[in-house]
This record gives structure tokens, C-alpha cells and sequence, in this order.
């Protein structure tokens, strides 16, 4: 009998939807948890430490997750990896949905942040590898607007569920369960990646294991001169940008109350407005990420961020400027910021240790956000304009770096990358190009 016809290869886009829904349930349990707490408060008996300390677990716990995600993605598969992390954050929700006491509240949020910090990188490193060259940086792309629909679902999920105290947190979590169960069953119909599979085969591991090399050679490479420059001009890029963006994510309500006696609901205004904007940004990025237009939009975007970050610093801490604020950083966050460093993470680490530097890159931002969290309440009430002067700082610097140095590491990065598209069937994507770097 003749042999069957080989499988069709696996549409791209579905691949970069199904896995890229790590960034919607990522930033569906933020959301959900900021609102969740204050609904448990009265019933569960939570103070302002208990939330606080809650919060901050989910944090560390999402920095500690990709550390180890990110490498374990690297050794034993992407598919592999997919799976088990998101049966870890279904069991999680599944916690917080149904906490009868604090210690599930605890006992959630770290199994949902170790869950969603270890499928965060796997996740974009499957989604960059199944896509076809021309398509890389828009697939990756894609995954921000996911991101985006979580935050904007979860968002108005909160403004009913705030009417049910108690059962609506318990409906914030349930919503969160039932899409991890649907991007569970999905899940299981993808391949295991193509380049990752090649690239094993070409340093000669086989099905039973991760080989000598990949286990402790693969490290070592960290710490080469091209990938280590690459490893520190991405972390210290996202990881400035994202000190900023962290503190209009997490404390924008609190700033906009203290500094401009509004209420939250004439912020949530602000917000609701901004959003198509924010999307706009995101869609027009997806069709230039893979363009050498794509450095023109990344500099506008970087230039529309620090003007938001500058008007607090020039002209006080007003209504106007907080919501220029707002709504320049939402702007150009579709540009530049974490958007893009999704985009070069996946253009500039070689296949078997793109998960490992992701996961680096990503719990050093997250861990360097959460100890800036500590001082910025009080930075904000004893001296804000200081507050507002840091964070236009960091953007400075994440700016200079996103210019001036990232653009030189494609070059570099190619001489351990330039024979595994090669081997994996795959032309190197042309955005990966010295010309254009960012």
C-alpha cells in the first residue's frame, strides 16, 4: 500500500492564537485579582496586608515561573511545557475561584504565577518559530493585542461583577477557568516546534533526552560575548520600560485619587477611552513589525511614551497631564516598550536558548518592578514630582537603549543563529536584518 500523504503543516495563525493566549490569561488574572481582593475583603476577612502581600506573591511568583519555564521550554519542548503550565494555572484559578480562606487565596496565587511565568516565554518562543519568515514579528505581535482583549475583558467583567461582592470574584476567577480549560483543549492539537526539533537534531540529541551539551554547554553560551550583550540590552530594556508602565498599570488608580481629587470612576472613563487607541496602535504595528518601517514606529512610539512621561515632570501632577499620560504610553506601548521586546527576544537568541533568556529577561523586569512597588506609594505622597522624574528617567534610558544599542545586536546574534533556520527548513525573517534592527 502506498503511504499516506504527509500531515499538512499546522496553520500559523491558529498556532499563534492558541499559544499566544498565555498574554489574555496573564493579564486576565492581574486584572482580576486587583478587583477580586477587595470583593473576598469583608467575607474572607483580608486587611490591607493580606492584599498587599497577595498581590506581591503573584508578582514574584510570575518572576520565579519564567525563570524556570523558560529554560525547562528550552530542554524538554515547547508543547510539553504549554501543557503542563496551563493544567497548573486552571488548578490555580480553580483555587482562587473557590477560596473558603486567605490560605487558598495564597495557595492560588502562587500556582497562578509560577503557572503564567513558565508559559509566558514558551509560549512566544513557539509562536516565533511556527510562523513563516515574513510573518514573525506580527504573530509575535498578535500576542500584545491578546494581551490588550484580556486586560479590556476582564476590565469590564469587574465593573459587574463589583455588584455581586463575594460571587463576583468568584466570577472574575470562573471566567478565567473556563477560557484555561478551552486553551487547554486546543492546546493538545498543536506540534511539538519545528525549529526547536531541528535544532536538537542538529546538535545531535535524540527522543530520549536533553544532551550533555544542551543542559550545561547551551548555559555557558550566556555568558559569550554576542549573546550576553544581547541578554543585557534586552533585560535592561524591558525591565526600564517596564518600571514605568508598572507604575501607571499598578498604581494609576491611587495616583489619579491622591494627586488630583477625582474618583476612580471619572479614571475608568479615561481608560475606556484610550483603548481604541491602544488597539489602533497594536493593528498597525502588526503590519509593519516585519518592515523596515518598523524602526520609524518604534521611534515614534518611544517619543510619544516620554512625552506622556515628561508633562507630570514639567507641569505638575494634574487631570490634564495624567491623562495625557494615560494615553500617550497606551499609544506608543503599541510601538515600542514590551511590544518590541517580545519581537527582538524572538529575532535574536538562538532557538535553544530562546526560552532561557526570555525567562531571564522577564523575572529580572518583574522582580525589579516589585521592589520599585514597595517606595511608590510613599514616593508618590511625600514628593511626586520625584516619582514622575524617575520614571521619565528609566523611559530615557530604556529609549537609549532601544535606539542605540539593540540595533548593533543582530549582527552579532547571527553567528550562532545563522545555521539553524537552516536546519529547521526556515530562511532567517527579514526583520532579523542588520538594516533593520529595530
Amino acid at each position: 500500500m502506498p503511504a499516506p500523504p504527509p500531515a499538512p503543516p499546522p496553520n500559523p495563525w491558529r498556532t499563534a492564537v492558541v499559544a499566544g493566549m498565555a498574554s489574555y490569561l496573564d493579564a486576565g488574572a492581574i486584572v482580576s485579582t486587583a478587583t477580586a481582593l477587595v470583593l473576598y475583603r469583608p467575607h474572607l476577612v483580608l486587611d490591607d496586608a493580606s492584599i498587599g502581600r497577595i498581590s506581591a506573591l503573584l508578582t514574584f511568583c510570575f518572576a520565579v515561573g519564567a525563570l524556570a519555564g523558560g529554560r525547562l521550554g528550552d530542554r524538554f519542548g515547547r508543547r510539553r511545557v504549554l501543557t503542563v503550565t496551563l493544567l497548573l494555572y486552571l488548578l490555580g484559578t480553580l483555587l482562587l475561584a473557590g477560596a473558603q480562606d486567605p490560605a487558598m487565596l495564597y495557595a492560588g496565587a502562587i500556582v497562578v504565577g509560577l503557572s503564567i511565568g513558565a508559559d509566558l516565554p514558551v509560549s512566544l518562543a513557539l509562536i516565533a518559530e511556527e510562523a513563516p519568515p515574513q510573518h514573525k514579528g506580527r504573530m509575535i505581535a498578535l500576542s500584545g493585542l491578546l494581551w490588550a482583549v484580556g486586560i479590556i475583558t476582564a476590565t469590564l467583567l469587574a465593573t459587574v461583577a463589583t455588584q455581586f461582592g463575594q460571587t463576583g470574584a468568584r466570577l472574575l476567577y470562573g471566567h478565567l477557568v473556563l477560557v484555561a480549560a478551552i486553551v487547554l483543549t486546543l492546546r493538545t492539537t498543536l506540534r511539538e516546534s519545528a525549529e526547536w526539533t531541528a535544532a536538537r537534531e542538529q546538535k545531535g540529541v535524540t527522543a530520549d533526552g536533553p544532551a550533555e551539551e544542551i543542559r550545561l554547554g547551551a548555559l555557558r553560551q550566556l555568558c559569550t560575548r554576542p549573546l550576553l550583550a544581547t541578554l543585557l540590552a534586552t533585560g535592561l530594556y524591558y525591565a526600564l520600560w517596564n518600571l514605568g508602565a508598572n507604575t501607571n498599570g499598578q498604581f494609576g488608580d491611587f495616583l489619579w485619587v491622591k494627586l488630583t481629587d477625582h474618583t476612580v470612576q471619572s479614571l475608568t472613563t479615561l481608560k475606556a477611552a484610550a483603548i481604541p487607541f491602544a488597539v489602533a496602535a497594536l493593528l498597525i504595528f502588526m503590519r509593519v513589525a516585519d518592515r523596515p518601517a518598523r524602526r520609524r514606529w518604534f521611534l515614534a512610539g518611544t517619543l510619544l511614551a516620554l512625552t506622556g512621561y515628561a508633562l507630570p515632570v514639567l507641569a505638575g501632577p494634574t487631570p490634564f497631564t495624567l491623562a495625557a499620560l494615560l494615553l500617550l504610553t497606551a499609544i506608543g506601548a503599541g510601538f515600542s516598550g514590551e511590544t518590541m521586546y517580545k519581537v527582538w527576544s524572538q529575532e535574536l537568541v538562538p532557538t535553544l536558548l530562546r526560552g532561557t533568556v526570555q525567562g531571564v529577561t522577564m523575572a529580572f523586569a518583574r522582580l525589579l518592578a516589585a521592589a520599585f512597588a514597595v517606595i511608590t506609594p510613599s514616593l508618590a505622597t511625600g514628593n511626586s514630582r520625584a516619582l514622575f522624574s524617575l520614571n521619565l528617567a528609566f523611559a530615557l534610558a530604556a529609549a537609549v537603549i532601544g535606539l542605540l544599542w539593540i540595533p548593533r545586536l543582530p549582527a552579532a546574534a547571527a553567528a550562532l543563529t545563522r545555521t539553524e533556520p537552516e536546519a529547521a527548513g526556515i530562511q532567517q525573517s527579514p526583520s532579523a536584518a542588520p538594516a533593520a534592527g529595530i
